[in-house]
């Protein structure tokens, strides 16, 4: 899958000027991309690598997806760093996505946090909103209606603030996902931000059902010679799965 990246610039400076900080704005010119880059090869014990997804990933036939997560906070870091949580369709084996998360970075002294959808090849449209912050609970999901109309639908439920839209979507379905990502920024991987560990997504579905992890579906991020995102083994129900960030996987979850 490949997400968008946000780069606030301009608008984003202007609403971390006026304390509006949590919804930047994305400015088209350098935009958040979440582009697909699993490798072929794999480098690890893990079932896939990437240079900027971590996760599980299964392939078949998609029309539905959801997923469900926490918010991870993110450390301070000397230059910008990025980091998307998301639950998708296609990406994995294609260069088609359709996808809806959060954002959580750290750049300009202070750190950012958001609620996006995209459907590539565009860049991520940020849900202004939701004001989404660190622990909350997210829920999304992506389902196909009739012909090529899909709705993409997030909902922060710790708040109780949620976003629904219906998009024209044509990927062929053949790939679902839920994805630790360092999104693309002015066409290039950005460094993956610091995220609390374990961030959890659990529960998630496919086609309305378990999706029946396995170790096997899991990927790690590799950035510079250095893992630096690792899941955890499936959970006991095989719908959910723990991340962290470094080379060590956390355990699973609880069912």
């Amino acid at each position: 899958m490949r997400k968008t990246l946000r780069i606030f610039a301009a608008a984003a400076a202007a609403a971390l000027l006026s304390g509006a900080a949590s919804a930047p704005l994305a400015v088209s010119a350098s935009a958040v991309f979440h582009h697909p880059r699993v490798s072929a090869a794999t480098r690890t014990q893990a079932g896939w690598a990437s240079s900027n997804w971590s996760g599980y990933a299964k392939t078949g036939t998609y029309n539905r997806a959801s997923g469900a997560w926490v918010v991870p906070s993110v450390a301070p870091s000397r230059k910008a760093t990025y980091s998307s949580q998301w639950v998708g369709i296609d990406g994995f084996n294609n260069g088609s996505l359709i996808q809806t998360g959060t954002e959580a970075d750290y750049y300009n002294g202070s750190a950012h946090y958001g609620a996006w959808w995209e459907i590539l090849p565009a860049a991520e449209t940020v849900i202004p909103s939701i004001t989404v912050h660190p622990g909350d609970h997210m829920t999304a999901s992506v389902t196909k209606g009739s012909g090529n109309s899909w709705t993409i639908t997030i909902t922060d439920t710790t708040t109780g603030k949620g976003f629904s839209t219906v998009q024209t979507y044509t990927g062929p379905g053949t790939s679902v996902e839920w994805i630790e990502e360092a999104p693309s920024v002015g066409g290039h991987v950005a460094p993956l931000a610091t995220y609390s560990s374990p961030d959890t997504f659990d529960p998630g579905t496919a086609n309305g059902a378990n999706p029946r992890l396995t170790a096997a579906d899991g990927g790690v991020m590799i950035q510079r010679n250095h893992q630096v995102s690792t899941p955890s083994l499936p959970d006991s129900d095989t719908d959910g799965f723990n991340m962290a960030y470094g080379s060590s996987a956390p355990a699973a979850p609880g069912s």
